[in-house]
């Protein structure tokens, strides 16, 4: 399959395309927060995101940082060639429920245990997902986790088409 064209940036912007891969981590600056059944059900300072080549960057927030009772693990696990095996959770807000909404990687291969509790959330599921003052758009195609803000370009993989970038 033929590589997309990648979209030219904008002052303070990044492609997508950039990303490395193997992925990177890297600190987030601004403040995140998530939105679930009219509930603030996480909010940090401290967040990470995992950024790799034709995805919106993936946050990945403290554990300890969501509300008590919105994550209980869930049934299910997969794998990542980079970051290694993940187990999932159903996301509480509210009287909301978000079957397999979160995942994290209990013990991340090395290079990536700066993600060891913190906790990835899908973002189309949510009632609303921020990072500083913009709210984030879930990447296309509901497999992958990366929130979608004014700051990236893409294209981004999830859209019709990009299996096989």
């Amino acid at each position: 399959m033929r590589r997309p064209r990648p979209l030219t940036p904008s002052a303070g912007q990044e492609s997508v395309w950039d990303y490395p891969r193997p992925p990177r981590v890297e600190p987030v600056a601004d403040r995140v927060t998530i939105r679930l059944g009219g509930d603030l059900i996480a909010d940090t300072r401290d967040a990470v995101r995992v950024l790799e080549t034709s995805h919106p960057p993936v946050y990945y927030l403290p554990i300890a940082d969501f509300i008590p009772g919105a994550l209980v693990e869930a049934p299910g696990a997969s794998f990542c060639e980079f970051k290694g095996t993940a187990r999932y959770f159903d996301v509480r807000g509210g009287d909301t429920v978000r079957p397999g909404a979160a995942w994290n990687y209990p013990h991340p291969s090395p290079g990536f245990e700066a993600l060891t509790d913190r906790v990835a959330v899908y973002a189309a599921p949510m009632d609303e997902c921020t990072v500083g003052d913009e709210v984030a758009v879930p990447q296309p195609g509901g497999f992958y986790g990366g929130w979608v803000t004014s700051g990236v370009v893409g294209p981004f993989k999830g859209v019709p088409g990009s299996m096989g970038w």
